[in-house]
């Protein structure tokens, strides 16, 4: 009889420190607080100094699997961080001056024999009898017509059990729900600045970090949520930044808040500028704003300008001017060392990805929880997943900039005529041929999200599939007419996104 001998238990982990609060900081402290259930001990270290950026208050519905897992209540949620609904993002000015499009979350049309409903508009389209795309989402329908309600899932052959949601929320409001929610479970906060950090002299681990008051703390693993900074994933152990900013050349912007004002829309807004865009943002007790330029193609006080004078209502603060660099860490997890949120990298708001990134990594680390072992295929792993997901996602960013037919600037002349990414390249050459698009891996947008930023950016394909003349040109306008009847039926009867947040969600 052979005998197999006991696998050697590897020491677990003791101690997390998370360095820095805002967003990232407290969603990493909850989600830890919540699924370890006291397995390890969790300590956060936050200076009131230290203000959070706040421009990620925009989310994807992605972002709904985070609330999910914490168990969190919609409705108590939302009346805490004076949330409103989203059902995706209006571009204005991208594809050319007076041009507008949705991307919108949920499915278009339906599937008809092998082929994507849109093939089957291209095909109208190429008949000369092709209405508005938008018609045929309920997301972009039910956008256009500033209604809402939430999936209907008993209605299974209805567009109303299609619709997809996310937030626009409060992003200090948010990290306070956060920070109860992570302290009832048992995190413990501490007020502090941290100044220096210990490294192994061997390992070059990080052994501690110093406060200003003077004390120190261990831990066994950290988490860096220091913003910009990087204090633990650069400052202290030197990883490398990856620049992407000769494909993504933003480097700036100003961020301010006004007055709530009407219409209140179940949508974000992006308006493309002479070097850059705007965003506008609804929540229940303001709409935040934000221009996101080009430091080499326009001054400040020329983008702040821009800003005052496109904003709905009456400023409510002085604008937070942010600099940064697109890209990412070389290293998102190096060596006992996790970074989440703005330390990890930073990708522009365009397509409101960044809480979604803080999501991603904390589950994936969650999936991958070392013990002391730290075994390196695990690390790697995890590096090469999360490398993928910034990649692909810096891809569709960049798509907005590169697919336009503007010529009013240098800023919208640059974006057009310069390379890109190998890996878009494809895409896009693959799209304009006839239309098709594949969702690669696990990347973060599916082909809905393409289809509808390709058509809306004026990539329209040189032909539809072949396969769509499997339908006579009569059985494509009837299922067209009959997705867009059914969908306008169903968006006269919703309510508007102002009725239903009053009634489901009212702020407190």
């Amino acid at each position: 009889m052979r005998i197999i001998s006991a696998a050697v238990t590897p020491s677990r982990l003791k101690q997390i420190l998370i360095v820095g609060g805002g967003s990232a900081g407290w969603m990493a402290a909850a989600l830890f607080a919540h699924l370890f259930k006291g397995l390890y001990r969790i300590r956060l270290v936050e200076s009131d100094e230290i203000g959070i950026i706040g421009v990620g208050e925009a989310t994807i519905p992605a972002f709904k699997k985070y609330n999910e897992l914490l168990e969190l209540d919609e409705v108590e949620f939302m009346k805490m961080t004076k949330a409103s609904f989203k059902l995706g993002i209006q571009f204005n000015d991208w594809d050319r001056l007076g041009s507008s499009y949705i991307h919108g979350f949920g499915v278009i049309g339906k599937d008809l024999g092998w082929l994507r409903c849109h093939q089957y508009w291209l095909k109208a389209r190429a008949l000369g009898a092709a209405h508005d795309f938008a018609n045929y989402s309920i997301n972009t329908a039910a956008s256009l017509k500033n209604k809402f309600v939430r999936a209907r899932r008993d209605m299974k052959e209805s567009p109303l059990s299609e619709i997809a949601h996310a937030f626009h929320l409060d992003a200090g409001l948010y990290a306070r729900f956060l920070r109860r929610f992570a302290e009832q479970r048992g995190v413990v906060r501490t007020e502090g600045k941290v100044v220096s950090s210990k490294l192994h002299a061997e390992s070059g681990f990080i052994e501690s970090v110093t406060l200003a008051s003077g004390e120190t703390i261990a831990a066994d693993f950290f988490v860096d949520c220091s913003g910009f900074r990087g204090l633990l994933i650069e400052q202290a152990l030197h990883t490398g930044y990856e620049d992407w900013t000769h494909w993504l050349p933003c480097d700036r912007a100003l961020a301010l808040p006004c007055e709530r004002a009407e219409p209140f829309t179940p949508y974000t807004r992006a308006t493309a500028r002479t070097a850059g865009w705007q965003w506008r943002i609804p929540l229940q007790h303001r709409t935040g704003n934000g221009h996101v330029y080009c430091s080499r193609f326009m001054e400040e006080a020329e983008a702040e300008r821009i800003l005052r004078e496109n904003l709905d209502g009456k400023a409510l603060a002085e604008p937070n001017r942010i600099r940064f660099t697109t890209g990412r860490r070389k290293q998102i997890w190096n060596k006992n060392c996790l970074a989440v949120g703005l330390a990890a990298g930073f990708m522009e708001p365009l397509e409101s990805t960044s809480l979604y990134l803080v999501q991603s990594g904390l589950i994936r680390f969650v999936r991958l929880f070392p013990d002391f072992a730290f075994d390196a295929a695990t690390v790697a792993e995890f590096n090469r997943q999360t490398d993928f997901e910034y990649e692909r996602i810096r891809d569709f960013i960049i798509l907005h900039y590169k697919a336009t037919e503007r010529d009013d600037s240098p800023f919208w002349r640059h974006c057009r005529d310069m390379p890109i990414p190998d890996t878009l390249a494809r895409k896009i050459e693959l799209f304009r041929s006839c239309g098709r698009i594949f969702r690669e891996d696990d990347e973060l947008f599916g082909e809905e999200s393409w289809i509808q930023v390709f058509l809306g950016q004026g990539a329209v394909p040189r032909a539809y599939d072949p396969m769509a003349d499997l339908k006579s040109d009569a059985q494509v306008m009837q299922f067209l007419d009959n997705i867009e009847h059914v969908i306008a039926k169903c968006v006269d009867v919703m309510p508007t996104h102002a009725e239903f947040v009053a009634r489901y969600c009212p702020a407190e």
